[in-house]
């Protein structure tokens, strides 16, 4: 090996060591430090955080209150009904829209906060909504009235699951983040046993169902004035923030609070988030647990009830007696799960994904032994123990869920989470187990519901394989962004557009593997190889017609890895695709119109567009009203060529230029693609 060629590797070596160090830097920064070294206590962990008890608190007692009118109208459905003359089967419906109605809100509250960090503003603002749509669920008349207080209730209790833990996890650090989820998720518990509990005492105490929601509304404005004082700390400012302070100290050895690698960043769009987040393996496979808890949880705590009267004879006092104890469990579990937890997620988070996965059994189990069990107390011990595995999938559902997403796409995250929850897996599994129930009776129905847990089990134990690899591709975009940020902050040199260690796949079939690839301003480049060697496969990544498995997409500095192809046309890339550039059916002039979408209404600059064209193909012009597919092969590509005059790309990506060409056709346009980049645009040539 030469000198010159050692040196070379030498720098390699070195990039890649610092990349190593700055990784696991990362990894410690979200928690992972894969040490045995237990996690501090709760008390020290959260008493040294910037923002102390109060967030936790404060959104613990909101979550306590969300549900209480669906309580209410379930418990008190018999006197409602009487009083508005409404059918039992109507309230049923009228609560089944209100399931409906907390899922669909979800995302649009996700959406809302996506691009400015409100989320704690957004919760008080939605806690007294709901507060106050339940005080006045005492005062309706009739269903249209009950229909709007339910579902409004419905739609403003949708940003507890889209926001809530999405601002606990930014609000503590990554090494006392299981135990907050864990209690929040005890203060939920809390609410499904207290809730009913208020309402059986209110009415006992010889109340109407009016004066009850009274109580209730009531009860919840206060819950809701006590957290008044909630804050928003910001997008990733205790993991993602701490990373990126690491990169400017190790590049300029000082580290400020500017976030360089934010500055010129295009903002993914809602849909673009929710798209990246589908790339992760990962999150679908923590979705269809999602969806697994629901369809067990809600049907069978509906159905429960029914299996208690019919299979153990046991009466309305006994029943509720009967859930509250089982429930009860809950809370020890919770307390074990939380430190166990905490410390499986720091030596690796494919412990904890073991551990979920471990948990989903113990519910399928518990629900079979419950189901099959002739005596009643092995009955009962049985439903504590799937609802105290219950209790415990959330938290470690969210913990796993939320450290592999970037920080501004969370709350896309949990609100997913809380739509396959209800929307997929509750009332897809009320409506199965409905129909088994009907065919072979409700010990069978309830027997089943094992199932599923059992599958979601190992669904979720393959995730061990993914969860470190999805971690570390979050760690490096935020690592690559902000050294980028630094390098054009100094005035380095940024290549125009750079592709990053890219992975590509067509279902199973992976076709680009690790692919680096660079094109300067101004710059003409070919791109060579046989066929099913991934050319174009790359020029589809780059122009957003197909997103990459692994690896990243810079233009100009920012990270377009995820954004929609029409926003990169906006951005300035254009590609041209070989033998498919153009409309068959429509003229050639219209054709040359469509490409012009990306100037509106701008008719002028699409016309002088068209005008260019024809200057630089007299052979179209003469063809302006012909069907583009009467056109021979040279002269469709020449019309494919035309989107470069009408959107002047800083990059045009041409895909087999010569395919079936004659080369007198070729030689004239290439001639052409010179004078296209003689213009100032960069060119990718792709030929085999």
């Amino acid at each position: 090996m030469s000198p010159r060629a050692r040196r070379q590797a030498d720098v390699v070596v070195q990039l890649e060591e610092r990349q190593r160090a700055l990784r696991e830097r990362a990894r410690r920064a979200f928690g992972v430090t894969g040490g045995t070294d237990p996690a501090p206590g709760l008390r020290d962990a959260i008493g040294g955080s910037p923002v102390g008890w109060y967030p936790l608190v404060a959104l613990s007692l909101l979550v306590v209150v969300d549900q209480f009118q669906a309580f209410g109208v379930s418990v008190l459905g018999p006197e409602i009904s009487r009083t508005l003359g409404v059918g039992r089967s109507v309230l049923a419906l009228l609560l089944v829209l209100q399931a409906l109605s907390v899922s669909v809100a979800a995302l649009p509250f996700a959406a809302l906060v996506q691009r400015r960090a409100r989320r704690a503003a957004v919760s008080i603002v939605t806690a007294f909504a709901w507060s106050v749509l339940t005080l006045l669920t005492a005062f309706v008349t009739n269903v249209w009235g009950l229909l709007g207080v339910i579902v409004g209730n419905g739609v403003a209790t949708g940003s507890v699951q889209a926001l809530h833990r999405p601002l606990l996890f930014d609000s503590y650090r990554p090494n006392a983040r299981v135990r907050v989820l864990s209690i929040y998720r005890g203060a939920s518990v809390v609410g499904l046993i207290g809730a009913p509990l208020l309402v059986a005492m209110t009415a006992a105490a010889g109340f109407t169902w009016r004066a009850v929601f009274v109580v209730l509304g009531v009860v919840s404005l206060g819950a809701a004035a006590a957290s008044l004082r909630l804050r928003d700390p910001g997008f990733g400012q205790l993991d993602a923030a701490e990373v990126q302070a690491a990169v400017r100290r190790e590049e300029t050895g000082v580290a400020d609070d500017a976030r360089l690698g934010e500055d010129a960043e295009p903002r993914l769009t809602f849909f673009e988030g929710v798209r990246r987040l589908f790339v992760l393996p990962t999150v679908g496979r923590l979705l269809a647990a999602w969806a697994t808890l629901g369809a067990m949880v809600f049907p069978l705590v509906t159905y429960a009830f029914f299996f208690l009267d019919e299979r153990w004879n046991v009466g309305p006092g006994g029943r509720a007696l009967f859930f509250a104890a089982a429930w009860a469990g809950s809370i020890p579990a919770l307390a074990w799960f939380g430190s166990r937890g905490e410390n499986a997620f720091r030596r690796d988070p494919a412990q904890l994904v073991r551990l979920t996965a471990g948990l989903l059994v113990v519910a399928g189990t518990g629900i079979a032994v419950a189901a099959a069990s002739p005596v009643f107390v092995v009955t009962l011990v049985a439903f504590a123990v799937v609802f105290a595995a219950a209790a415990t999938l959330p938290p470690a559902l969210s913990m796993l869920l939320l450290s592999i997403v970037p920080p501004r796409l969370r709350a896309h995250a949990s609100a997913l989470a809380g739509i396959f929850l209800t929307g997929v897996g509750g009332i897809g599994g009320l409506l199965l187990l409905g129909g088994i129930d009907r065919r072979f009776g409700i010990g069978t129905a309830l027997f089943l519901l094992a199932v599923p847990c059992l599958v979601a089990a190992l669904v979720v134990r393959s995730a061990r394989t993914t969860i470190g690899e999805d971690l570390d591709r979050m760690v490096d975009e935020i690592i690559e962004r902000e050294e980028i940020g630094v390098l054009q902050a100094s005035g380095g040199h940024v290549p125009m557009l750079a592709c990053r260690r890219l992975d590509f796949s067509y279902g199973q079939v992976q076709v680009l593997f690790d692919v680096d690839f660079t094109v300067d301003d101004g710059e003409m480049v070919a791109l060579l190889g046989t066929n099913g060697a991934g050319k174009s496969t790359l020029l589809r990544v780059i122009s957003g017609l197909g997103l990459p498995s692994r690896g990243s997409v810079h233009y100009c500095g920012s990270d377009i890895t995820f954004l929609d192809a029409e926003r990169r046309v906006g951005l300035g890339i254009t590609q041209v695709p070989g033998g498919r550039a153009v409309f068959g059916p429509m003229s050639v002039v219209d054709n040359l119109r469509v490409f012009g979408f990306s100037h509106g209404r701008d008719r002028t600059a699409v016309e002088q567009g068209i005008d260019a064209t024809f200057e630089a193909f007299p052979r179209l012009a003469e063809r302006r009203d012909a069907l583009a597919s009467t056109l021979s092969g040279g002269e469709q590509q020449m019309l494919g060529l035309g989107k470069a005059f009408i959107l002047r790309p800083r990059v045009l990506l041409i895909d087999e230029l010569s395919l079936g060409l004659a080369p007198k056709i070729v030689a004239e346009l290439l001639e052409m693609v010179r004078r296209i980049n003689a213009a100032g645009a960069a060119i990718v040539l792709v030929e085999q």
